[in-house]
């Protein structure tokens, strides 16, 4: 169903309308219908579907880029039936032989009375093998080319070289299957336009409000609700807040639960029966629903809100996460402008109040969102060492390897699919928002697709708000991206200031609320973010 945004409630201020169109077969929704609840299955129909879906894009890729080599290398169709000595490539997809990767044979076999080890921040390590494996085997990749590639278990490739006298795949080169199509969009200019117009309608991300941390962000839930009803004043050049048409909570709305005795291997008799009794009110107080309903009606009751879960939040752990029950948010939940959507998800937002026979109409105009609450970058993180493997370079990989989420269901959990995997992105998203970061960072994306069309994608990184108090700010026209900083002088509940902003020196107990440079393009540079 078509929702339109909804006025600003001042007289004078009115928001740029937009509305959301439904998904199409190359946005498919992530709701997980009664056919899907099922755990039978085995989980390697999904590498399956996934080599199958994607090999023949990667094959003519390999064609187009190494046709012209003297050596006419060709296709072997399984990758154990490669012949040494001959050049030829291969297509399949990458497992990562990593020993420090979890390994639930281990932990079945481990005595249960001794708790288990912390979990590692790396998988990474300098005992680490690729291999390259499809429906007849598995072969081990070898050669100077992998250390500059970037791969992760669950990536469909392409690898050109030979096999050696030792039985590996000694590797010259690797191709992917590159960006997918986008659709096209009437921008009205093929460039980026510098300036905004005053009728562009803005998108608004957060993520991380950790609504019942111990460390409590509601000043900055606070001043952030403030700013998004006009209610406070503005730098010179920051984006109005009539201007924002909607809102976006990518994940982590709730904070951790910490039970005592939880985590130490050691918890005390005590604990374990207020637990049982269910009396542990710290650990299970109803208050940050309140809370977090409450903040929602204030913001719902001005500006669309679309909210999805996080891995704090109370929904299931595994990919993709069902929506948050509308009914755990009261009042706010009665709006039709109140979206609770899956993690993750896409949202195609069309400027304008369109009608529900209109739609095709502005299909030219929509701008598609891809957002997900950051669990996909965080566990692809852990396979790769830091240099030169930033998060923004990891994302930019993410829509070259045309999959979300390739490490799933190695060491992301993911449901159990059979007949398709929905993390495969078949058109390349206008935005890519990716909550639940460190940091802010943003990069802007162009390519051409296999056809030689223009592609165009905005990435975006949102950092954790209850520690940094980001609001990222992305004009749907131009793709341009501000932030604004909310904090006050000597504020340390939810961490600290964000790196990158510079906030200017205010009298006590001011609000600072500092646009960053609209352009801060991270992309490429060598460290981790």
């Amino acid at each position: 169903m078509a929702v339109p945004s909804q006025s600003a409630a001042s007289s004078f201020l009115s928001r740029p309308a937009t509305t959301v169109l439904p998904p199409t077969d190359t946005t498919p929704s992530f709701i997980l219908g009664s056919s899907h609840k099922s755990y039978k299955h085995q989980y390697s129909n999904i590498y399956f579907i996934r080599l199958r879906l994607l090999k023949e894009t990667v094959v003519k890729n390999a064609e187009r880029r190494w046709k012209n080599l003297a050596e006419k290398p060709t296709l072997v169709p399984r990758v154990l039936e490669v012949t040494k000595g001959k050049l030829c490539y291969i297509v399949g997809t990458v497992y990562m032989d990593m020993p420090l990767k979890p390994n639930v044979l281990e932990d079945l076999a481990r005595d249960n009375t001794i708790p288990p080890p912390p979990p590692v921040p790396k998988f990474y390590s300098s005992d680490d093998h690729t291999m390259l494996e499809d429906e007849s085997g598995r072969i081990q990749l070898v050669g100077e080319r992998l250390k500059s590639a970037r791969l992760v278990t669950g990536v469909i490739i392409g690898a050109l070289g030979m096999e050696t006298p030792n039985g590996e795949f000694e590797v010259v080169d690797i191709c992917s299957a590159n960006f997918a199509p986008q659709g096209s969009v009437d921008s009205g200019t093929d460039e980026m336009s510098v300036d905004s117009s005053a009728s562009d309608p803005w998108v608004g991300v957060i993520s991380g409000l950790e609504v019942g941390s111990e460390a409590s962000s509601d000043a900055r839930i606070q001043m952030l609700i403030e700013y998004l009803t006009a209610e406070s004043g503005l730098a010179e050049d920051q984006v109005p807040a009539s201007q924002i048409s909607r809102l976006i909570i990518a994940g982590d709305s709730f904070g951790p639960i910490n039970i005592p005795g939880r985590g130490d291997g050691t918890p005390q008799v005590e604990d374990r029966k207020a637990r049982r009794n269910a009396q542990d009110a710290a650990a299970f107080s109803p208050h940050p629903i309140y809370n977090l309903s409450g903040h929602l009606l204030d913001i719902g009751r001005t500006i669309p809100v679309h909210i999805l879960p996080g891995e704090t939040d109370p929904s299931g752990a595994i990919l993709p996460q069902q929506p948050l029950p509308r009914a755990m948010f009261g009042e706010v939940s009665k709006s039709p402008s109140f979206v609770c959507e899956s993690n993750p998800t896409y949202i195609r937002l069309a400027p304008g109040i369109i009608e529900e026979n209109n739609l095709s109409e502005k299909e030219s105009s929509a701008r598609t969102l891809l957002v997900h609450s950051g669990q996909p970058l965080n566990d692809i993180f852990k396979y790769l060492p830091n240099r030169h493997n930033s998060r923004l370079a990891i994302l930019e990989s993410t829509l070259k390897w045309r999959h979300l989420a390739p490490t799933a269901p190695d060491t992301l959990w993911c449901h159990p699919y059979v007949a398709e995997d929905p993390f495969i992105i078949n058109n390349t998203p206008d935005i890519y928002v990716v909550g639940g970061q460190r940091r802010f960072g943003t990069k802007l994306v162009e390519s051409e697709d296999e056809m030689k069309r223009k592609i165009r994608c905005r990435i975006v990184m949102v950092p954790n708000f209850a520690r940094t108090g980001v609001l990222a700010l992305i004009n749907l026209r131009t793709l341009e991206v501000k932030c604004v900083n909310f904090g006050v002088q000597g504020m340390t509940g939810g961490g600290g200031v964000l790196e990158d902003v510079k906030v200017k020196a205010p009298v006590p107990t001011q609000v600072v609320m500092e646009p960053l440079s609209s352009e801060q393009q991270m992309g490429g540079s060598p460290g981790p973010m």
